[in-house]
């Protein structure tokens, strides 16, 4: 008798996936349907065959593999043997197993249990059979579907384990979100479509696995696995997901600031068979890192640190360097001026347990796709026990040394200076204004209209700025980095009898006018000369200068015990044309005291606060129906707006889609009009976004209520 052959398979893929908490995922109800499935769950599937299966006749074995060289030792190669006699799973849940749960002529029904162990990504599944005690003929049955096994954060045995149900449902199953930028006086929430459940971004991010170097045996590693996603999501050195652009010309490509979601990135990269996505920016990493890190079940959410260090030295300082005029040296052959503060910068915190470091480490875990330093040769950083950040535990991996400086470290000013040995002496340090602020967008909390959603969680990641904890946190990690040890012994400004103070701009609406004010009060019982220079510039968010535009400069008298004022007013035709990206400005005043040598400098940034974007839509959609909704604006400027165009998108409603308008000419008020199909019943969200040159971006949401 020949041995049975299988001639069909059924994963009930709905089924299943209800039980594993994957039936949003788009994959499941696509012409190339195929199972989604969480480790550490039991799943059902049904085997037919040619003819009866004979229980104590017909030998069955199931294999899955994973990997191009599966290998039973190293995990990524598994036989299971049906025994009919077994009705149940052993209670061993770190094993692969399997059992018959019936059997109907030529169809046999059986539960099978993945470890919570399991490599994630693409698993194959094949049968070999023959007849008991005959060793041949056999014959080999290859299912052609995918199986796709992925992070289990509802399985107490999975490292992803996030036992709350509220924060699964934002770190895992929300496909919206907000990421934020602006400063750390104003920050401003930008809405974001995750999209992890679109039919492409599953095979995207698995795609985007096979081009990591991690082994297949090692993919069941969170730690590793969202390691490799910080390197693979930019594309300095692996042909990652989005090539990075912080020069303002885009026109190759499309600008960081027209994404309005993921899903539309992770298209485009798949579609052309791996080529990097033009362009990005820290946050549009942040965005792609959450929606791959989603997609594959690993807890993930966008994080925001305002006023961001760039230690590229180890120095856990911020260095900046002055010439003899007070203008900041960007680049020079004899000073390491590398070092940068990112009025913002974002990154993610992804949950799991850390077993490769002592307990108490575990839970949130930073890493950080955008490409700022190498770690191990590759752009990649983390994960960073949020924990050893806390507390100044730089020994630990991933690359803490570095997170740590990017919210703790000190700004050192020095100003080139004929009599020191070195060229420079020191105007001031200032010990906290790096880590002003740290935000992620509160649990199951969506603000469409303003950003109460805003969730201020400094305190997660260090202590209290002028606290002696904050200081003993941060000589613990000078401890640990000797190349810091030298720069924490600046001699503190004792005995300086000249009271300086920059007063902060909050922000300034687009097109006023906007003034520099410094206060100096002269404490002493005698006059004072104060020498002083004013400057103000546009800046890139990274802190890099994009230009200056004005600058005062002289000096005056100051009685004793008296106090003055120093103001510099600056006009909107003075900064027009000079802004880029987010209109952002920095203030730089320096001071200096004749009588006493007495130094003194201090910083500032503030954005423009640009236009409201308003929607008009429809209260209630029909599914399948059009619909149009109404977008407006009033251009507050006195100038032209350019190379304008508009991007809309909604999880159910609107795949990403850009269209370019017509120039918006001074003052004038703009109305555009798009039409939708409401593909989904059900509360969907729509966003939108309007870019030109003048204005980098305006954004909006709102909620369509979509009814059969």
């Amino acid at each position: 008798m020949d041995p049975i052959e299988p001639v069909a398979t059924e994963f009930y893929c709905l089924d299943n996936a209800k039980e594993h908490h994957t039936d949003m995922y788009d994959l499941l109800e696509s012409e190339a349907a195929c199972p989604v499935l969480r480790r550490g769950f039991d799943f059902y599937f049904a085997i037919r065959f040619n003819r009866e299966y004979v229980p104590n006749q017909d030998v069955v074995r199931v294999r899955f593999t994973i990997g191009p060289k599966p290998d039973v030792v190293k995990g990524t190669r598994v036989i299971l043997p049906v025994q009919p006699k077994n009705k149940r799973l052993p209670p061993d849940q770190g094993r692969w197993a399997i059992c018959m749960t019936s059997h109907d002529s030529t169809i046999i029904t059986v539960r099978v249990h993945i470890p919570p162990f399991a490599p994630i990504g693409i698993w194959k599944c094949s049968f070999q059979t023959n007849i008991a005690g005959q060793k041949e003929p056999r014959f080999t049955y290859e299912v052609p579907d995918d199986i796709y096994v992925i992070f289990n954060p509802w399985c107490p045995l999975d490292s992803v384990y996030m036992e709350n149900e509220e924060e699964r449902e934002e770190y895992v199953l929300n496909e919206i979100g907000k990421i934020w930028c602006g400063t750390f006086k104003q920050p401003n929430g930008k809405h974001w479509v995750f999209g992890q459940f679109d039919e492409i971004v599953l095979p995207a991010a698995v795609f985007l696995l096979e081009k990591s170097d991690l082994p297949h045996s090692e993919r069941g590693n969170a730690v590793l696995v969202s390691r490799a996603i910080s390197a693979l999501i930019n594309s300095v050195d692996d042909e990652g997901l989005v090539e990075g652009r912080w020069d303002g010309n885009y026109e190759d490509g499309t600008s960081p600031f027209a994404w309005t979601g993921s899903p539309g990135i992770m298209d485009q990269y798949l579609r052309s068979g791996g080529s990097p996505v033009k362009y990005g920016q820290c946050w549009v990493f942040s965005g792609a890192t959450v929606t791959v890190c989603r997609t594959l079940g690993l807890p993930c959410r966008s994080t925001t640190n305002y006023v961001s260090a760039h230690d590229t030295n180890n120095s856990m300082t911020v260095d900046k360097f002055f010439d003899i005029f007070g203008n900041k040296i960007e680049e020079s052959d004899e000073i390491d001026c590398r070092d940068s503060c990112w009025n913002f910068h974002v990154w993610n915190d992804v949950w799991m347990t850390r077993p490769d470091l002592p307990p108490g480490y575990g839970g949130w875990q930073i890493i950080d796709a955008t490409p700022q330093e190498t770690s191990n040769k590759i752009f990649r950083c983390g994960p960073a026990s949020v924990a050893a950040v806390k507390k100044g535990e730089v020994g630990y991996s991933f690359d803490t040394p570095f997170v740590f400086s990017e919210v703790n470290a000190d700004i050192v000013h020095f100003k080139e200076d004929e009599e020191s040995d070195w060229g420079f002496s020191r105007l001031s340090i200032n010990k906290y204004h790096v880590g002003r602020k740290i935000v992620t967008k509160q649990v199951n909390v969506t603000d469409h209209e303003g950003d109460s959603d805003l969730w201020d969680v400094t305190d997660l990641y260090k202590n209290p700025e002028n606290t002696l904890a904050e200081r003993l946190t941060l000589y613990n990690a000078v401890r640990g980095v000797p190349k810091a040890q030298q720069f924490y012994e600046i001699p503190s400004g004792q005995g300086d009898d000249v009271h300086i103070d920059l007063v902060d701009i909050d922000s300034v609406p687009l097109g006023d006018s906007f003034e520099v004010v410094v206060k100096i009060h002269n404490q002493s019982e005698e006059e004072r000369t104060i020498n002083a220079v004013l400057t103000v510039g546009a800046i890139l968010y990274t802190g890099a200068a994009a230009g200056d535009i004005k600058k005062s400069q002289g000096g005056f008298k100051i009685a004793p015990g008296q106090e003055d004022t120093l103001k510099m007013l600056v006009a909107p035709e003075e900064y027009l044309g000079k802004l880029v990206d987010h209109g952002l400005m920095k203030i730089y005043a320096i001071a200096s005291v004749e009588e006493t040598k007495q130094t003194w400098s201090e910083e500032d940034d503030f954005t423009m606060v640009l236009p409201k974007l308003a929607i008009e839509q429809p209260e209630i959609c029909k599914v399948l129906e059009e619909y149009p909704v109404k977008f407006s604006f009033t251009n507050p400027l006195n100038i032209t707006l350019t190379e304008c165009q508009y991007t809309v998108e909604g999880p159910g409603i609107q795949k990403p889609h850009s269209k370019k308008l017509p120039d918006v000419q001074p003052q004038e008020f703009v109305e555009f009009e798009h039409v939708f199909i409401g593909k989904k019943v059900g509360i969907r969200k729509l966003f939108v976004t309007f870019t030109s040159k003048q204005i980098p971006q305006l954004i909006a949401s709102a909620l369509v209520k979509i009814e059969e």
